[in-house]
């Protein structure tokens, strides 16, 4: 048996290294932008492939990414495992019980966005066939397929993320929207790996071909229902009998590289058994909420960069650019996957306001667009032109879908913490001894930072402070104030070693201060945050953590770390 080499193995660290670390990089780059993490793995791989790096040392790029021999092979192998994780976690988000309580509104909405643009883009690729630059290799009726797919399909992750951002999630709104992408999602990806292995078997006999699509029917209608009840009464076994979170963890992966194992030997790509074992396992109450947020980051921030960062070392992306294919992939894909959410919310009877955000959420391709478009690329069906294309599509789609949801919804801004602390409003080390000075210097730093009046302002939070003390307990202080002319809450935090009489209930120093400001005309922020920070110091251990904060960034991961899972 042939064994990696020292130097071989050394190179392959290497590559994984850099391109792990790199999409991790421009993908929290990209958060912070509030933008999808592919959209930062992506780049990665283009800087890092053929597009940018491969043109700068071309010598060095093909040593540290060869694109043959067994380095290669070996990083396409963690490419592989990684997109059947990745489909894994997507089948687990898909909660099958949400889709069957919104019923007939979501049904709705999901056939729509499937049926319009598959229809649409079928017709257009059957009549103009031109139009996007066909391979040749394949027949044009599996050639037009595909590209319709590519067309219909939606992101459930990326959906899910705007309206979680936009506090949508557990709407009515946002469940009829989840509910129809993850009807979006099931369809889409049973229609493409069926293509897919369909397109792989175009010298098999009919009746091959048959028997898969009823390998293919009994294996998902296995999976969705007795499937489904077999895991849901194993779970608990699992559970009792092993630690946890490793046997939930074992379970669902080892059952996952089996479906996906099973579904490729029936000749449809594993990425589909993958989905459904996920969608069976995820369907479960009795797997545990830390279980699944534990599996979904596992494999979002070490898998899936790798499979995304990776797709840029498959593909120059300048020298396949082909601007007019672009732009009309772009126009023809978000024209066909608004008009399918826009019409199956009309269907559903939805407000105007609402039917144009079931659009603008449907319209985003996301990561799933660009899966479908590479396995397609692999195979052989479409063009490196045509998935240049694509990937753009899925990006920009993926861009503008939450803004647009914003414009026409127009939601209300739900402050958060994270959200008015400012590295230069935290004093690590107050010079103040008494509660009227830690004010005064904390006020002086707000002022200084906002251009506001500070003995004003001082005397505003002097007067609230007179009035009722504002020490909570457990050695934190909430000297507050609503200030006319600030348009925005302003949060100065400041630390103090020795402590602060601000008279709490349990008679303890003050440590740890925070000064909220607010503005006068809404006055739900300063109880929105002085509620969270209230909640994160309840516990009296709290403080001791906070103690040993030398910074803002150690403040800031104290925070996320505090929050709840």
């Amino acid at each position: 048996m042939e064994n990696l080499n020292s130097h071989q193995i050394m190179i392959f660290l290497l590559s994984l290294g850099i391109l792990l670390g790199t999409a991790r990089i421009l993908g929290e780059i990209a958060q912070k932008l509030r933008q999808p993490d592919v959209l930062g793995e992506i780049l990665a791989g283009v800087i890092l492939g053929p597009t940018i790096f491969g043109r700068i040392a071309p010598g060095i790029y093909a040593a540290i990414f060869p694109a043959e021999g067994p380095n290669a092979v070996a990083l396409d192998t963690i490419s592989n495992i990684a997109i059947v994780l990745f489909l894994m976690v997507a089948g687990i988000e898909v909660d099958l019980s949400t889709m069957l309580r919104q019923g007939r509104l979501g049904l709705k909405v999901g056939i729509s966005s499937i049926v319009v643009p598959f229809t649409i883009g079928f017709a257009l690729t059957m009549a103009f066939p031109s139009l996007f630059n066909p391979s040749g290799s394949v027949s044009h009726l599996v050639f037009s397929s595909f590209v319709a797919v590519a067309l219909a399909i939606s992101a459930l992750p990326v959906i899910a993320k705007i309206l979680m951002d936009m506090d949508l999630y557990r709407s009515d709104l946002g469940m009829v929207v989840v509910s129809a992408a993850i009807f979006n999602d099931l369809v889409g990806w049973m229609l493409f790996a069926v293509l897919l292995g369909f397109s792989e078997k175009t010298g098999d006999s009919g009746s091959t071909v048959a028997m898969t699509l009823l390998l293919v029917l009994g294996f998902s209608g296995f999976m969705l229902t007795a499937g489904r009840a077999l895991i849901h009464r194993m779970l608990p076994i699992i559970q009792a009998h092993s630690r946890w979170p490793g046997g939930e963890l074992s379970f669902a992966i080892v059952l996952s590289i089996l479906g996906a194992s099973f579904t490729e030997w029936i000749g449809i790509h594993a990425i589909f058994g993958a989905l459904l074992v996920g969608a069976a396992v995820g369907d479960s109450a009795h797997l545990r909420e830390r279980t699944r947020f534990t599996i979904a980051h596992f494999v979002s921030f070490i898998f899936a960069p790798v499979f995304f960062a990776g797709i840029g070392l498959k593909v120059d992306f300048l020298s396949h650019f082909n601007p007019s294919l672009v732009v009309t992939v772009l126009l023809i894909g978000c024209f066909c996957k608004m008009a399918g959410g826009v019409l199956g919310a009309i269907w559903s009877g939805l407000p105007r306001r609402e039917v144009w955000a079931v659009g603008f959420a449907m319209n985003s391709g996301g990561a799933m667009e660009i899966i479908i478009g590479l396995l397609a690329l692999q195979a052989g069906i479409i063009t490196h032109e045509l998935f240049v294309a694509l990937v753009i599509m899925a990006i920009v789609t993926s861009m503008i879908s939450g803004p647009l949801m914003r414009m026409v919804l127009k939601p209300e801004k739900v402050w958060k913490l994270q959200d008015a602390l400012s590295s230069k409003l935290f004093l690590r080390e107050l010079q103040a001894v008494s509660r009227k000075e830690a004010i005064f210097e904390l006020t002086e730093a707000a002022c200084y930072q906002a251009g506001l009046p500070a003995g004003t302002v001082a005397a505003s939070v002097w007067a609230r402070e007179e009035a009722m003390s504002t020490g909570i307990g457990n050695g934190v202080a909430l000297p507050h104030a609503r200030i006319e002319g600030l348009k925005e809450p302003l949060v100065v935090m400041g630390v103090s070693d020795s402590g602060i009489d601000f008279d709490a209930p349990d008679d303890r120093l003050a440590h740890v201060l925070f000064l909220i400001l607010t503005p006068l005309t809404d006055p739900g922020i300063q109880l929105t945050i002085a509620s969270e920070l209230a909640r994160v110091f309840k516990k009296p251990h709290m403080l001791d953590r906070v103690m040993r904060v030398k910074n803002f960034t150690d403040f800031i991961a104290f925070l996320k770390s505090s929050a709840p899972v």
